[in-house]
């Protein structure tokens, strides 16, 4: 295996099938056009839908038909810039945005490219995700680091940009509580971003008590752990606990569970806004006369859009937002397999494959 590894030029950790993965040494990828650059990838965060993916071989309509490489969360060093490009130079570290918009369709051009159909979103089939070697980006899909953020930091870049996309979408204000349901990577970024918005009270909700205790040190002001009782109950005890008054003015689900969303609604307060970032079953029962009768603003927010990325890399630099604490693990690019075994497990918050 070692002798693999060292004599490799794009060595890539590719999955074929349910449970099924391999090293595979893969060409260097061409730089097909002057604006993309070539970067040697350093970390790589493994993501849910990664293991997902190992676990099911598919996710909704996207389905692995052919081996495909996995990982997403990504950060590297520029090892080589096509003509066209201004912006970066060898040498320099950058964070990576892993989906590349046609920039043509009517999503793209009214500036919501994450909504763009023709899509190319690293390890979501038929496209190769970052957990190689070497991986190619538009020059502006790559955001270069200050010398306060390291590369693992960076990595973490991803699901940051995910929560800042969520927050931008509940529109919090400074002043507003916030409840978050699911209290996994991406819902703990949701409760540090939220603060950094200026939102003074944030409830960070969880059936997992581990998680709770350090979404209480990280950045929620408040925890619940609900019981299994009606999801009335459970958010009338979360407004009382936490003085909401009428009920908090933003929800955000990150969790994707029914019983969260349907607690979510009635926690709101009447003129509130809920806002979906976890994905869960794809149909589920909905409590659509709270909906009516509070006049909520639903939305739901996916993957991440123009200038979340660059806010994500600005609020880490500027210290309103810290990501270290959660990188609970970091490991060799040959121990990939059980890195994905050990996330599976639920052992970590975010762990990192460094290399190869």
């Amino acid at each position: 295996m070692s002798a693999q590894f060292n004599s490799a030029q794009n060595l890539s950790f590719v999955l074929e099938g349910i449970h099924q993965v391999k090293f595979e040494d893969r060409p260097i990828p061409e730089l097909r056009d002057p604006h993309e650059v070539l970067v040697n990838v350093r970390f790589t965060g493994i993501c849910g839908s990664d293991v997902h993916y190992w676990e099911h071989g598919s996710i909704g309509q996207f389905i692995v038909k052919d081996p495909m490489v996995l990982g997403h969360e990504s950060s590297g060093v520029i090892s080589k810039i096509g003509s066209a490009v201004t912006t970066l130079k060898v040498g320099d570290r950058v964070a990576m945005e892993p989906g590349i918009p046609c920039r043509r369709c009517e999503p793209c051009k009214a500036g919501k490219y994450n909504l763009c159909e023709k899509m190319a979103f690293a390890a979501t089939p038929p496209y190769d995700g970052t957990l190689a070697k070497y991986y190619v980006l538009p020059e502006d899909f790559c955001y270069k680091l200050p010398e306060s953020i390291n590369l693992q930091e960076a990595a973490v870049m991803e699901p940051l940009s995910v929560a800042v996309h969520i927050v931008r979408q509940a529109n919090i204000a400074p002043g507003q509580s916030v409840v978050i349901f699911g209290a996994g990577p991406v819902g703990l970024l949701c409760c540090a971003v939220a603060r950094a918005f200026g939102s003074p009270k944030i409830i960070a909700v969880d059936i997992q008590r581990g998680r709770l205790e350090f979404a209480r040190k990280y950045a929620a002001t408040a925890t619940f752990e609900p019981s299994k009782a009606p999801a009335l109950e459970n958010a009338n005890r979360i407004i009382e606990e936490n003085n909401l008054g009428l009920g908090a003015d933003v929800v955000i689900d990150a969790s994707g569970a029914e019983p969260s969303v349907h607690t979510g609604i009635h926690v709101l307060r009447p003129g509130g806004t809920y806002v979906q970032g976890g994905m869960g079953r794809s149909e589920m029962t909905f409590p659509i006369m709270a909906t009516c009768t509070k006049e909520l603003n639903v939305k739901g927010s996916f993957r991440y859009g123009s200038g979340d990325y660059k806010l994500a890399v600005n609020l880490v630099a500027s210290g309103k937002v810290s990501v270290k604490e959660l990188i609970t693990g970091v490991v060799k690019f040959e121990n990939a397999e059980q890195a994905f075994k050990e996330v599976k497990a639920g052992k970590g918050i975010k762990t990192l494959i460094a290399g190869p």
